[in-house]
């Protein structure tokens, strides 16, 4: 199978092309933008092509099979400024790419989309039921917990499922979501199938190492490696679900060879919630380092709880992740980071 993987010299990029059989002709391009990889010319392995040059993606896609896109500015933003670069690289990029896949007759996509899309998590009261809790309130006291709109009950999470409404609340997010709508409208444009991975928090080795846009496992090593306690902000009883690199890799692999049709959303998640609390309790016993803070600082725009259901993946891609994350994770706490240190978004 010949395979136009996009994002090829990225964290989540890298470890694709390296889980691919040989017997697949995998063709890697990417950016290579000084904002995610630091200054740099060229990449073995690599072609230097942009998602948003329509004419350099007609004549990489003949003979293409499948596309995998997993270009993208990530991150949840720093502000404001950051939204035309979000919207240009994967808004528009994306738009370029099924351009290009359409006009060159490529009517397979598998999408990296996030969890990002869902937004706040899903919740239920003590009875049982289904609550679509209220904006949260009393942060600056530490009441960090959603509550029932009704009663003023805590409420507890429930596992989001792929019907869940997908409400973003990031520059990022809005991206994700734009990048599924776009590939589902080109879909039923053109009778082409889109799987949408929907990564939960991504972590292992390679990943580049502290910025403003890291994830939390990474900005929590960087402290550690500077013998400094991790910083974890509200109580650190927040629930979420960290999935190994290798196994989004695996789950790209599974949607590359299944052919799905039509569009299929599908979360991948490890299916073991961990609290960022034990994810930072656990990279510091890991390499012996200082406790971590729960600091009581919170950001207003954090969700509080939001863990996935990995039910359809297994039941629909035969996927099921195989790497828990406290397994994981203690490997993760010395594993090799990224040397390229991004700086922030790119420019438009």
């Amino acid at each position: 199978m010949r395979i136009l993987l996009t994002g090829a010299a990225g964290f989540i990029g890298r470890h694709i092309h390296s889980a691919l059989s040989p017997d697949h002709e995998v063709i890697g391009i990417d950016a290579l933008l000084d904002s995610a990889h630091g200054p740099i010319d060229a990449m073995d392995g690599i072609i230097r092509a942009d998602v948003r040059d329509h004419d350099a993606l007609v004549q990489l896609l003949g003979g293409v099979d499948v596309v995998c896109h997993q270009a993208a500015v990530v991150g949840a933003g720093v502000d404001a400024a950051d939204a035309p670069a979000y919207a240009s690289h994967n808004d528009f990029g994306t738009a370029v790419l099924l351009a290009a896949m359409a006009e060159t007759g490529c009517r397979r996509l598998v999408l990296a989309s996030s969890m990002v899309v869902y937004g706040e998590g899903r919740y239920r009261n003590t009875a049982g039921d289904i609550v679509v809790p209220g904006p949260r309130t009393g942060l600056a006291e530490g009441h960090f917990d959603n509550t029932d709109p009704e009663t003023g009950e805590a409420l507890e999470w429930t596992l989001v499922e792929e019907d869940s409404p997908l409400q973003p609340r990031s520059t990022y997010a809005a991206s994700k979501l734009a990048q599924e709508n776009y590939a589902l409208a080109w879909s039923l444009a053109t009778g082409g199938s889109v799987t949408a991975l929907r990564y939960h928090n991504v972590y292992g080795p390679h990943m580049p190492r502290n910025t403003p846009y890291s994830g939390v496992a990474a900005m929590f090593r960087s402290s550690l490696e500077c013998g400094l306690a991790p910083q974890v902000y509200e109580d650190g009883k927040q629930a979420r679900d960290f999935v190994h690199v290798q196994d989004i890799a695996a789950a790209n692999v599974r949607s590359i060879e299944a052919n799905l049709p039509g569009f299929t959303a599908l979360n991948v998640s490890s299916g073991h919630p961990i609290t960022i609390g034990e994810v930072a309790a656990t990279l510091s016993e890991a390499c012996n380092g200082p406790s971590p803070e729960i600091t009581g600082k919170y950001r207003s725009g954090d969700v509080r709880h939001i863990v996935a259901s990995p039910e359809r993946a297994y039941t629909v891609l035969g996927f099921r992740a195989t790497i828990g994350p406290v397994e994981g994770l203690r490997e993760f706490a010395t594993a090799p980071l990224r040397d390229a240190e991004g700086t922030g978004a790119p420019h438009v």
